[in-house]
């Protein structure tokens, strides 16, 4: 099972966002898509960094803020990707083992990883989720999907 290549078990219908997107646009695709991390490249397709549900929680102002409504909305419409993303984000390589995609994840305490090539571009990612559905299946001998 460890033995299994993350090519094998990696998303690799990843939606991504540029470093000048806004935070309201990348957050409304986080929603429209039900996922929770945008790998963030640049114009040739090579990862910059990667924004997280997490992350954008975390750039909302707190409840206590003395600005108004309006202020709000301006500042938050206007704040872009770069400002708030992880850059140089930890990634593991295509033909990584599905065993070194989980030790890294355990030890940087990340739940997904982007997959690259080795000139940097995104070709897919991994994440628990996907983990843990190559667990079910071995256990269970059920398919792949």
């Amino acid at each position: 099972m460890k033995k299994d290549f993350v090519r094998e078990w990696m998303s690799t219908d990843v939606i991504t966002v540029t470093p000048d997107m806004t935070l309201p646009e990348a957050h409304q695709i986080m929603i429209n898509e039900e996922i929770r991390r945008l790998p963030v490249v640049d114009k040739d397709g090579r990862l910059v960094g990667i924004i997280t549900i997490g992350d954008i929680r975390s750039a909302q102002p707190s409840p206590a803020t003395s600005l108004s409504i309006w202020e709000l909305n301006y500042l938050l419409s206007s704040l872009k990707v770069e400002k708030v993303m992880t850059g140089h984000p930890k990634t593991i390589h295509v033909d990584a083992t599905i065993g070194e995609a989980a030790r890294m994840m355990l030890e940087h305490r990340i739940s997904g990883l982007p997959v690259v090539d080795n000139e940097g571009h995104v070709l897919g990612i991994i994440t628990e989720s996907d983990i843990f559905s190559m667990v079910v299946m071995h256990e269970w001998g059920m398919e792949h999907a």
